[in-house]
């Protein structure tokens, strides 16, 4: 058994058995070892952001890492804006990132580049392996580093010779759940006490607390209290729609989201920190609060949040509380024009029961998250780190993970162009991705921001840098060139037919709503 082999069976034995791979030369053996291991499977991805892309929408779907393969510094390079995606989400990953053999870096090759010192600003964890010896040792490393709550960034160099050469038996350090650290019981008791008071409240939730029995606690909590439940405008996944607690969202412009906190007299911090403005603004405050505002964390982003909304209500004596739940909303089909309003009123009349909703739509799409809150039962996923071009790798990881499931991918067209080579892997993999590109033929939200930083009106050469028109991308021919089937649709109705007939066949098709 070589180092590969040896790494490989590792990462398998420790629960990682997904590879999203765009390998090199220096990676000829541990593709060989990839290949002939049938408990790996392997995503061949044609640009390396959209493997770390695709390991972060696996990670949320399934709250275990995924390895990713990268060709040397330049690859790596070339995958670490979802990377930082992936660690603004919480997102735990295993990079493995290929590396020349020692004996030929004294030459100075073409491709040599300071790994380590590329890779450190986005990692929590970085190893180069020393030789085939320790390779087994290492990849167990990084996958606990990986597997940790929050999830963490694992990034381990792999030279070309600890690949080839003879790994031998290594003992490996037994895999184990990662454990969540409980709360603090004198945090609990404080933010009972703010409770209780009466004062206005809001717990802003995120990370696991969006979903499952954290989520489910937190509206207990809500309905015994009279606190509402808010989220940070961008969220790494929560269950939403109808029969499940609904979280109202702190809007992104700083206006609306002053306006939307008067009144609360205590923010109560759930795995998240104080809501802050994405951008600085001239003459506007980085902070959303009102001055007046008290900030209490509850529990912090490597605690048991499930554990500490049932010990404030212990506290609270509301465990046999009922939460407050999201009635199911009957959307009409919207017809005519195409508009955020229409738009989102289409999308929630058409969202299958367990979508999964990648949402990368910004200005188009701002309206749908209010307006689909009675939707049937989904999941939602947001870009928690800001660098676009993540929605579409995101949706092929998340539908990998799910495969049952129907992804809605929502995204601009500016932001598609990023990372479009998805689309190709999408159709080679089979997977059920409807991405929906929002055609406006312009770097929208650049226009508000514009307005937003008091930068005046636009000139004709500064418009010239934000509109994407000239020429006018064709998005039926490029999903076409990739296997994809393609429809445009112009109106309300049609975009909502479109959505509907997606969900009736298997694989990946695209809609382009021509606005």
């Amino acid at each position: 058994m070589n180092g590969a082999e040896s790494l490989v069976g590792t990462l398998v034995e420790q629960g990682v058995d997904i590879c999203f791979a765009n390998p090199g030369t220096s990676e000829m053996h541990f593709l060989a070892a990839l290949g002939n291991n049938p408990q790996m499977r392997s995503v061949l991805c044609l640009f390396e952001g959209v493997a770390t892309g695709a390991a972060d929408g696996w990670y949320r779907m399934k709250d275990k890492p995924a390895s990713t393969l990268l060709h040397l510094g330049p690859g790596l390079a070339n995958g670490l804006a979802n990377i930082h995606n992936a660690k603004r989400a919480s997102s735990g990953m295993v990079n493995i990132v290929g590396e020349h053999s020692a004996a030929h870096l004294r030459y100075d090759p073409p491709l040599t580049s300071d790994i380590e010192g590329l890779a450190r600003p986005l990692s929590h964890w970085v190893r180069r392996v020393d030789g085939a010896h320790s390779i087994a040792w290492d990849t167990a490393q990084a996958v606990v580093t990986a597997s940790e709550h929050p999830g963490k960034i694992a990034t381990l160099i792999l030279p070309g010779d600890a690949s080839w050469q003879q790994a031998g038996a290594t003992a490996l350090p037994a895999a184990a759940a990662p454990v969540r650290k409980a709360p603090v019981q004198e945090r609990i008791a404080h933010v009972a006490r703010i409770l209780q008071s009466g004062e206005p409240a809001m717990i802003v939730l995120a990370n696991q607390a969006t979903r499952g029995q954290a989520l489910e606690r937190a509206g207990q909590v809500a309905a015994a209290t009279g606190a509402r439940l808010g989220s940070q405008f961008f969220t790494a996944r929560i269950e939403r729609g109808a029969g499940r607690v609904p979280i109202e969202r702190i809007p992104y412009a700083v206006p609306q989201a002053q306006a939307f906190l008067t009144g609360i007299k205590h923010l109560i911090l759930v795995e998240t920190r104080e809501p802050v403005a994405f951008f600085a603004y001239p003459d506007k405050p980085s902070l959303l609060k009102r001055e007046d505002c008290a900030v209490h964390p509850l529990v912090e982003a490597d605690e048991d949040s499930a554990l500490a909304l049932e010990m404030l209500l212990d506290l609270l004596q509301a465990k046999d509380t009922a939460p407050r739940v999201q009635q199911r909303v009957e959307t009409v089909v919207p017809t005519g024009a195409l508009n955020p309003t229409t738009i989102a009123h289409a999308l929630a009349a058409a969202i299958p029961e367990g979508c999964i909703v990648v949402d990368e739509s910004l200005t188009t799409g701002r309206e749908s998250m209010g307006l689909t809150m009675g939707a049937r039962p989904h999941d939602l996923i947001n870009n928690m780190g800001g660098s676009i071009g993540y929605a579409t790798p995101v949706a092929v990881g998340a539908a990998l993970a799910c495969p049952e499931r129907r992804v809605f991918c929502m995204v601009g067209d500016g932001s598609a162009m990023y990372t479009i080579q998805s689309l190709w892997t999408q159709a080679r993999e089979g997977l059920n991705v409807t991405t929906i590109i929002f055609a406006n033929n312009s770097y929208a939200i650049l226009k508000a921001e514009y307005a937003n930083m008091g930068a005046g009106v636009p000139g004709e050469r500064a418009l010239a840098m934000i509109d994407i028109d000239k020429p006018r991308i064709d998005w039926l021919a490029m999903a076409k060139s990739m296997g994809v089937p393609a429809v445009a649709v112009e109106s309300a109705e049609s975009f909502y037919q479109a959505m509907c007939n997606s969900t009736r066949e298997p694989g990946p098709c695209l809609i382009e709503v021509r606005l």
